[in-house]
């Protein structure tokens, strides 16, 4: 008699709780991913994607194009656009230009206040250090084609003297390393020999992942300099009206950090690493990052190439990175179900030999879907690629 009364039984279950029929107790998510590319192949070079969703559901991105990266004069902010509901993007369009000058890693950030934000650094003299990191705000971006922008200003950062520190720090992680590449001996250099000066201590301070906001509106926006192979937080606490610099996260090679916030309040910065490790970084601050723990290694190994993260709604994190020590040709996505203390599960995004697929920046939408954007580069050019897909396929494995 119990197995015919089993049908009846859940069926009465469905009638009399609410919600149980949606319940993930009984039917499990399946997995989902979907991509495309953002325009059609193009010949100059194409870096370094923004991504946000707009309140109205519309996707925008934003990357640069133009004949190299900063000693091309001719490069500039581009963007498009994927309507909500459609499949397919815009036309790109241009978001930002200084005519005659290089304009390099866009971000996009849509803020508390539904404000759409645009960082990117403006570079002086076609060298990194000589970068000046710029915003633009527009209320009115839902529209067809480029926002109507608003503000502009400049993050200008007077950050305290961190040039003992900095030489201190140097030369205890480089006193046990290999021989340097003569690349790498000019940097070093050429950072002892400016690294006392306020004026490289100020400037070449350039974004390249999104901000983030703690409980108390305070807003983090990561920064980091070539010149020094250091990265820095620049801190608001009136909503983006003023910046000032935290101390700075120290251990040679570091760059382009992305930071999450654990529910203790611990902010973890997870950071590329451009001198020997070959492993993704990461350090952490417990006075809303202020102040960082010394750089640490993760287990992920990678090629000195770009990471970011997010946390989703349900308190999990992901990160996404190339993993490898040699090239970008393979682009992965992890998932943690304990605020970064492990990873059990990743998968494979792209992996093709000859192939770049880097930069990546990553969102999560309102219908709790996971959103990639990242550089797309094969013999046939360069695009940017997104793609969407939920928790499922990641755990799916590949």
């Amino acid at each position: 008699m119990m197995p015919r009364l089993a049908p009846l039984l859940v069926l009465l279950a469905l009638t009399l709780i609410p919600g149980l029929a949606n319940s993930s107790l009984l039917h499990a998510e399946d997995p989902f991913y979907q991509g495309e590319f953002v325009f059609p192949f193009h010949p100059q070079h194409n870096h370094a994607s923004g991504l946000v969703e707009c309140p109205n559901g519309d996707l925008l991105i934003s990357w640069f194009r133009g004949s190299g990266e900063r000693t091309a004069d001719d490069v500039q902010i581009m963007g498009a656009r994927r309507k909500a509901g459609q499949s397919t993007w815009s036309e790109p369009f241009p978001m930002a230009d200084y005519p005659g000058f290089p304009d390099c890693n866009s971000v996009l950030w849509i803020d508390p206040e539904e404000r759409l934000w645009l960082f990117w650094p403006v570079i002086l003299d076609n060298t990194w250090d000589s970068c000046l990191t710029n915003y633009l705000i527009s209320e009115d971006y839902m529209g067809e084609g480029t926002p109507k922008w608003g503000r502009q200003r400049m993050i200008l950062l007077k950050p305290n003297d961190f040039s003992d520190e900095y030489l201190d720090n140097v030369t205890n992680e480089l006193g046990n390393s290999k021989p340097l590449s003569k690349e790498t001996q000019g940097y070093l250099d050429h950072a002892k020999a400016t690294v006392k000066q306020k004026l490289y201590q100020r400037i070449g301070w350039q974004p390249r992942c999104k901000p983030t906001v703690l409980p108390s509106g305070r807003i983090l926006m990561p920064l980091y300099t070539d010149n020094f192979g250091i990265s820095i937080m620049a801190i608001s606490d009136d909503g983006g009206k003023t910046w000032y610099a935290s101390e700075p996260l120290f251990g040679y090679g570091n760059n382009q950090p992305s930071v999450l916030r654990r529910d203790d309040g611990t902010l973890v910065a997870f950071l590329r690493d451009d001198a020997f490790s070959r492993r993704v970084r990461y350090c952490t601050s417990t006075d809303d990052g202020l102040t960082w723990s010394k750089i640490a290694n993760t287990d992920f190994v990678n090629p000195g190439t770009s990471v970011d993260g997010v946390r989703l709604k349900n308190g999990h994190w992901v990160l996404v990175m190339n993993e490898g020590d040699r090239d970008r040709h393979h682009l992965v996505i992890a998932l943690s179900d304990d605020e970064g203390r492990s990873w059990k599960w990743k998968r494979t995004l792209e992996k093709q030999p000859g192939g770049q697929f880097h930069y990546p920046a990553v969102i999560q939408s309102k219908d709790d879907r996971i959103h990639i954007s990242y550089s797309y580069y094969t013999e046939q050019g360069e695009t940017m690629k997104h793609v969407q897909l939920n928790e499922a396929w990641i755990q799916a494995g590949n």
